[in-house]
């Protein structure tokens, strides 16, 4: 293992909780956007996205099956694959007054939930925070082994 691999992993593991982080927001200000893209000729409400991430470098296996052979499974990380569109329905909400409208007088809001915003943004706030302190005590370590030294 290099003495910068736990350092590199953290560092991973936080730019993509802070690429969740900023869609999440993103959603969460689009929550009421009733022309969030022009599809076939008409306005679509605003469709929330998600972040996918996976790990870097190979399967989980082949670090378990190195784990249990030497002992040095250890990963490289996280990377972000993509951002993608949640396919879930818009709602429906009855307002005839709107601009937006249907001939029945129903408006398609996004399907952007507040409670699901606010549950991933804690969660990935949280994973933001423990990667934060692994960072931080790695550096501490490689710190005082320097000291050593002296």
């Amino acid at each position: 293992m290099a003495i910068f691999q736990n350092l590199s992993t953290s560092a991973s593991a936080l730019t993509a909780q802070r690429l969740r982080m900023d869609v999440i927001s993103s959603n969460m200000a689009n929550i009421d956007t009733t022309r969030g893209s022009y599809v076939d000729g008409g306005w679509q409400p605003y469709r929330r996205k998600m972040v996918e991430t996976q790990p870097q470098g190979a399967e989980f296996s082949s670090y378990l099956n190195k784990a249990m052979d030497n002992g040095h499974g250890v990963g490289g990380g996280v990377k972000v694959t993509k951002i993608v569109e949640d396919e879930t329905p818009f709602k429906l909400v009855f307002d005839p007054e709107h601009p937006d409208a249907n001939e029945e007088g129903y408006v398609s809001l996004p399907n952007v939930d507040p409670l699901k915003e606010m549950v991933d943004i804690m969660s990935s706030t949280r994973s933001y925070e423990a990667n934060v302190t692994v960072f931080n005590a790695s550096k501490s370590m490689l710190m005082k082994a320097l000291e050593i030294g002296k």
